[in-house]
């Protein structure tokens, strides 16, 4: 699992190099990416990132798994605020067509025999779990009903917290943008996880110093990763795992690395179809939308 990247280009290159890619950038055969989201902005590579991904995608779609961020969603009309930058047309054109084509998607389910991982880019609140998808026990069954939400329902799926909502607090935030340390976090309160978890969009630590004391207070211990830069905090039902490195906008962090699954993986089939970009608000019918990949662990 790749956390933010936030449009460092050559970062990554050299993480994937880390992984096993060759000189030419290609992935290994029995190596599985799942990039949570948010791979542009804040850097000044985020076209040439969107390049690259969209060619593994392409050319190696068994070996990366996009998800959505609520910076890509900035391009899809799902979700509004302001930023800064902006893709160049031709990058905003190839994400929209990453979503509406089902290369990208809101969720993915890890299948494990003894523990199993939703992967979302900011995490499952406890609320939104319980109101909005039902409960499921089953992670395959949540992260369904996730991306049929982010298709057919993205209103409810980009449905904001502090960061959008005028700092107003929401333990029922969406999986777009539930605020790590305020709201993913402290909605788990007295509620048993169904499955373990691993998000992006930010983290309960303060990545310059690794302190806990500078952001809102998770209200659970949080063991540290301080060179991969993956916080994990030990709940009742298993565990939230953050891989969000919190790249700056001039430089990307020195030090950080992916998430490894727990044992091997056996990749899904592939989740990519051809396709054009449908008109402006057109959304695929529901036996259109790809199953969102789950792998074995």
């Amino acid at each position: 699992m790749i956390g933010d990247v936030s449009g460092h280009l050559e970062t990554l290159r050299e993480e994937l190099r880390r992984l096993g890619a060759n000189a030419d950038g290609r992935l290994p055969d029995d190596l599985v990416v799942v990039q949570v989201g948010d791979l542009v902005h804040r850097g000044p590579d985020s076209d040439q990132i969107v390049e690259l991904v969209d060619d593994y995608l392409s050319d190696q779609p068994d070996n990366w798994i996009q998800l959505m961020g609520n910076h890509e969603a900035l391009y899809l009309g799902t979700t509004t605020f302001r930023w800064p930058q902006r893709l160049s047309p031709r990058s905003a054109r190839t994400v929209r067509r990453w979503f509406y084509t089902g290369a990208m998607i809101g969720a993915v389910a890890i299948h494990g025999t003894d523990e199993s991982f939703l992967v979302t880019h900011a995490g499952l609140t406890g609320r939104f779990w319980h109101d909005v998808l039902g409960g499921p026990a089953d992670v395959g069954a949540a992260a369904d009903r996730l991306a049929t939400l982010a298709t057919h329902k993205p209103a409810v799926y980009a449905r904001p917290g502090h960061l959008l909502g005028g700092n107003r607090l929401n333990l029922g935030a969406g999986p777009l943008w539930a605020a790590a340390s305020s709201e993913l976090l402290p909605s788990w309160r007295g509620i048993e996880l169904p499955f373990s978890q691993v998000h992006g969009h930010g983290s309960p630590i303060d990545w310059s110093c690794n302190d806990l004391s500078t952001r809102s207070p998770a209200h659970h211990p949080v063991l540290i990763d301080p060179v991969a830069k993956h916080t994990s905090v030990e709940l009742p039902g298993g565990r939230i795992i953050g891989v969000d490195p919190d790249h700056g906008r001039l430089h990307p962090r020195q030090r950080w690395q992916a998430w490894l699954a727990p044992d091997p993986i056996t990749a899904p089939d592939p989740i990519t179809a051809p396709g054009q970009i449908p008109a402006p608000g057109q959304i695929p019918a529901p036996g259109q939308i790809p199953a969102p990949a789950r792998f074995t662990i």
